[in-house]
């Protein structure tokens, strides 16, 4: 025990002594002043570095699971569809696919292109033919409808639900009544004549994701099966899993379990564009942000370089009073990560602040600006998401705290190889 209790006067010399070089000196002047300020930019640098990387993560963490759920609340996890667009017996696909555990629902659709046209507006869209009851069960339109409701269409009443943006493009109401022109025409002795058909406007949708509330349009299955002469036949079967990140294993599950010729793809592939650029972007953001980080922690280096210069003399005394170069390499090491700690403290708490204040912050810097920093039309969906993983923060942290112990080593080690005699020769 004996060692271990001389041991402790020694540690607490070397926090003492660290913290007196870290602190500015309110008489400090020259030299000592400078170093003080580059301590000071020092961590500011680290600071400003962290709570980039909290903020940046955390939106990116925001947008890929905005976007995930807004698409799947309007797309499927799963999709069965005929190779040449048509889909025969779908009752029994849907049938064969509801026999998967992880399955929990299913709902035919008919999907092809239209233009709507009301008064002098036209639009192009994608329709969308659907049965209320069933889709109802894998998505999620009943909670984004913000005027009526799916249930009011009803076969023969050729109803239509539009999405909010193209109802604002349209210049429409619930009750008008819009124009549909199906591409597929009617042919004439005289010629071809597009099929038009009159719907009227009974719900309109906001799904918070501009490519669907721009551009899709839902009417009664029944209806676009007679408007786009199908018969009986449907585009595809959506399917609803318990979990959704096991799409890609249940799709190939079930092209060996349904036996009707049709194909089957999974969110992950009909929307992996969308998620690999945000997985990209997140990447190429952290390295170039770490960056910030890097040159906070080169700043770290000219301190501690200059401090050793500075305190030749005091680093002398200390070998002289029997101080081993590894308790002056120790003090110089708390120095710079005293540095660090108090720059990481005011980076995450910054950090944590802005990215839990996104939705006050980007409006103000708006306003202030005059600039428009979020375009929903660019970005696909309409508010700026921040979600903050403690994960990210905790990585951030690590990294970042050695990033600055690495950039104590050299100037520490510097410091612990001064000769007494040498460095008090001149004082």
């Amino acid at each position: 025990m004996a060692p271990f209790r001389d041991l402790i006067p020694l540690m607490r010399y070397e926090v003492l002594v660290g913290l007196r070089y870290t602190r500015s000196r309110k008489r400090a002047q020259g030299r000592n002043r400078f170093i003080s300020f580059i301590s000071l930019v020092s961590m500011i640098g680290t600071g400003l570095g962290v709570a980039a990387l909290i903020v940046v993560l955390s939106v990116m963490n925001g947008f890929q699971e905005e976007l995930r759920t807004r698409i799947l609340g309007v797309a499927s996890h799963i999709q069965v569809y005929g190779y040449d667009g048509e889909l025969d017996a779908w009752q029994q696909v849907a049938d064969e696919a509801s026999r998967h555990a992880s399955v929990v629902a299913a709902a035919p659709y008919v999907q092809e292109q239209a233009m709507l046209s009301f008064d002098q507006n036209v639009r192009g869209t994608l329709v969308r033919g659907v049965l209320p009851s069933e889709e109802d069960r894998v998505a999620d339109f009943a909670q984004y409808m913000k005027v009526g409701s799916l249930d009011a269409l009803e076969p023969g009443r050729f109803g239509i639900v539009l999405g909010r943006d193209l109802a604002f493009a349209l210049r429409v109401q619930a009750g008008d009544r819009v124009t549909m022109i199906a591409p597929q025409g009617l042919v004439t002795p005289a010629a071809v004549l597009p099929r038009v058909r009159q719907f009227e406007v009974v719900g309109i949708f906001e799904a918070g994701m501009f490519e669907y509330d721009s551009g899709l349009a839902l009417i009664h299955m029944r209806d676009a099966q007679v408007l786009y002469r199908m018969e009986d036949r449907v585009s595809g079967v959506r399917l609803k899993l318990d979990d959704l990140f096991a799409a890609p294993r249940v799709a190939r599950e079930l092209a060996g379990m349904i036996y009707v010729p049709a194909l089957v793809t999974d969110w992950t592939r009909s929307h992996a564009n969308f998620f690999r650029a945000v997985a990209l972007e997140k990447t190429m953001m952290t390295i170039i942000l770490f960056l910030i980080v890097a040159v906070a922690a080169f700043n770290i280096v000219s301190t501690l370089v200059m401090a050793v210069q500075e305190k030749y003399a005091d680093i002398a005394i200390l070998r002289t009073l029997g101080a081993s170069p590894g308790s002056i390499m120790t003090i110089f090491v708390l120095q710079g990560a005293i540095i660090g700690v108090v720059g990481l403290a005011l980076g995450v708490a910054g950090g944590l602040v802005l990215a839990h204040n996104l939705d006050v912050v980007i409006p103000w810097l708006e306003a202030v600006t005059g600039a428009t920093l979020w375009n929903k039309e660019i970005y696909y969906i309409s508010e700026l998401p921040s979600r903050v993983l403690w994960s990210d923060v905790t990585t951030i942290v690590s990294l970042s705290f050695a990033l600055t112990l690495v950039a104590t080593l050299y100037p520490s080690w510097r410091a612990s190889r001064v000769n007494p005699a040498e460095a008090l020769r001149y004082e």
